[in-house]
């Protein structure tokens, strides 16, 4: 990244942003990811012990993602009117794995709900804290530090089933969940000690503004952000890329709600072997992040994305044509490659297209519009499902991929990002 900023007195050095900070985030990225992961691998167990429907499964999957999507925006005004962004990222991987130790404790399916309610408002908070502070203190290499970020979720992801696959077949799912909230409390606490003092947009007198202060937008009152942000819901390309990305979270999470089930019973594998399937998905998605970073860094953001999106749907459709064969696992891995390679690219793309002092409210907007596309894709699956039988599912997921794809030949070419505001 360049360290020189050419300011009203000449060219002034930049200093430079130690790599400690995105391998920081980039470790609690994967603990927000962990907590899910692991929920996922459980759902099958959960739902045999509680005599639920697929469509009541789905539901659970549904009332997390609403809520998050509710819970968003509001998590962005948040981000945008306070500075501090490490305290922020403690609490919000707290608030994520908390919930999953009250599981423990539930027996009734309503109480459940509530707590994946929990998670979902927590999990809000995390993205539109992480995602702009990282862009800003890297600007030029923003599709490489959002894709060493999204490897950290795609390693959460990834490393989750294996682990959980292993210690269920010693443990019940609730000793497992109590295990779980460890790590999540560890990482909070790091997070607290070595960024809890991080700050960005505070605002700062004329007098002191230094090249450090001019890399990152000021502070804003409440009514210029109200300004900004009716400003913001006017931006084309936040409004284009918002919902290419909800029907991609429609894909993605009724995909790993039904995954598991499918190979669980359709294919009659243990749950070992289930997590196996599913670190094999996630390892692909850790693999491609970076290669989906940096080429889109150097090729433009839009044509990895449409090649991504338009290589997920054809492996989708492959999977349900191959049905119960050993095809269908083979598709797993390839899936995954394609399917989490996008999450950066839609990241730093959105960034680039709305203005740096709105960056949590921008994220905030997308991930609201993800969690929406996320709370209703499993829940579909679930009815789909009941109706047509598990491989009918895989279907309807290659045809939200396709519409997320659609909307992207709808962006404007060239567009880039308004003026921050003073």
């Amino acid at each position: 990244m360049s360290n020189t900023l050419i300011a009203a007195g000449g060219t002034k050095q930049l200093p430079g942003h130690s790599f400690r900070e995105v391998w920081l985030i980039t470790l609690g990225h994967s603990l927000t990811h962990w907590y899910p992961a692991t929920f996922y691998l459980l759902l099958p167990i959960i739902g045999n012990e509680l005599g639920l429907s697929f469509s009541q499964i789905g539901l659970i999957m549904t009332c997390q993602y609403l809520a998050g999507a509710v819970a968003n925006v509001p998590a962005g005004v948040l981000v945008d009117t306070v500075g501090r962004k490490g305290l922020l990222m403690a609490v919000s991987l707290f608030w994520v794995g908390f919930p999953y130790l009250l599981m423990s404790f539930t027996y009734s399916y309503v109480m459940l709900l509530l707590c994946v309610v929990m998670v979902g408002v927590g999990n809000s908070l995390w993205h539109p804290t992480a995602i702009p502070t990282l862009a800003r203190r890297f600007p030029e290499r923003k599709g490489l530090v959002l894709s060493l970020h999204g490897m950290g979720g795609n390693a959460g992801d990834a490393i989750a089933p294996l682990v959980v696959g292993s210690l269920l077949a010693l443990l019940s799912w609730r000793e497992v969940v109590v295990l779980n909230v460890v790590p999540g409390l560890l990482i909070s606490l790091l997070l607290l000690v070595f960024l809890g003092t991080l700050q960005l947009g505070r605002k700062k007198p004329a007098s002191t503004v230094t090249a450090a202060s001019l890399e990152d937008p000021a502070a804003q009152s409440l009514a210029d952000y109200a300004t900004e942000l009716r400003q913001l819901f006017r931006n084309r390309s936040l409004v284009i890329l918002s919902t290419s990305g909800a029907f991609r979270s429609m894909t993605q999470m009724a995909l790993l709600t039904f995954l598991p089930l499918f190979l669980a019973r359709e294919m009659g594998y243990s749950m070992f072997l289930i997590g196996v399937s599913m670190f094999a998905l996630q390892a692909a998605g850790f693999a491609a992040a970076p290669v989906a970073g940096h080429l889109s860094d150097r090729l433009g953001r839009r044509s990895v994305v449409m090649t991504s999106m338009a290589m997920t749907a054809a492996v989708l459709l492959f999977m349900a044509l191959a049905g119960k064969s050993q095809a269908f696992v083979a598709f797993i891995a390839v899936l995954g490659f394609f399917l989490y390679a996008l999450r950066p690219v839609l990241q730093a793309w959105l960034l680039e297209t709305t203005p740096k002092n709105m960056g949590g409210s921008s994220i905030g907007i997308l991930f609201g519009a993800q969690s929406l596309g996320a709370s209703v894709g499993p829940l579909i699956g679930g009815l789909i499902a009941d109706r047509y039988g598990l491989g009918a599912t895989f279907y309807f997921l290659a045809g939200t991929i396709v519409c997320a794809n659609l909307f992207i030949l709808l962006m404007p070419k060239g567009e880039m990002a308004p003026a921050s505001a003073p």
